[in-house]
């Protein structure tokens, strides 16, 4: 008969290869980081330079009140953010894909399936409605609906993958009700929750998963 602590052991090792099985695992605690520091320099941007270091007012409608702007200042803000989104998303690929290399782990999965299914509804959900604050002007309800419904995605996917998932997601979602509160200080809540949060979460996620 086998001894009680080696059952014990195998019970482990199949409970690990379900955990496997089931859990994302590949997600790296350096994308989390490159997409903060992303997140950071877009508002720096968008602070400094398309807002002219919070010198330009504008109307509810991101007109300039106080001197004519040489560009669409709407427009520019959401470009900055669509690249501040793409620039994301590829590091979370790359750092993630060459997390799963290191640590022999399948990157392209029905795990894998599963989280972008559940994190990409609520996303997609939120940019129709993101678009249709746009569309409407309500402009400055825009910063909070991105942190709220980004939160919504973290939370949904986040049974797929790590624990800490889920507290970033919440997090968000906090920080994306007080965004819709103080209206005026849409973009402080932006960096706070998509750079210094994500920088904060990926190196608590870095050192007790891959360091």
């Amino acid at each position: 008969m086998k001894s009680i602590d080696k059952q014990i052991q195998e019970l482990k090792e199949i409970k690990n290869l379900m955990e496997k099985s089931s859990r994302f695992l590949s997600l790296s605690g350096l994308s989390a980081i490159f997409a903060g520091l992303i997140a950071l320099i877009g508002a720096f941007i968008a602070y400094y330079f398309i807002l002219d270091n919070g010198r330009i007012l504008y109307d509810e409608y991101f007109q300039p009140l106080n001197k004519t702007s040489l560009i669409n200042i709407k427009i520019a803000l959401i470009i900055d953010a669509l690249a501040v989104f793409v620039l994301a998303i590829i590091g979370a690929v790359y750092f993630s894909m060459r997390k799963a290399k290191k640590q022999n782990l399948k990157f392209w999965s029905n795990t894998t399936k599963r989280i972008l299914y559940n994190f990409s509804l609520p996303l997609l959900v939120g940019g129709l409605f993101i678009i249709i604050l746009i569309l409407q002007n309500n402009i400055h309800l825009v910063a909070s609906a991105t942190l709220i419904f980004y939160g919504l995605a973290l939370l949904n996917a986040s049974k797929y993958t790590f624990g800490e998932i889920h507290y970033l997601g919440l997090s968000e979602i906090v920080l994306g009700l007080a965004a819709g509160i103080f209206l005026y200080y849409g973009i402080f809540f932006w960096a706070v929750g998509f750079g210094l949060l994500h920088i904060v979460y990926g190196w608590v996620m870095y050192y007790k998963y891959e360091k």
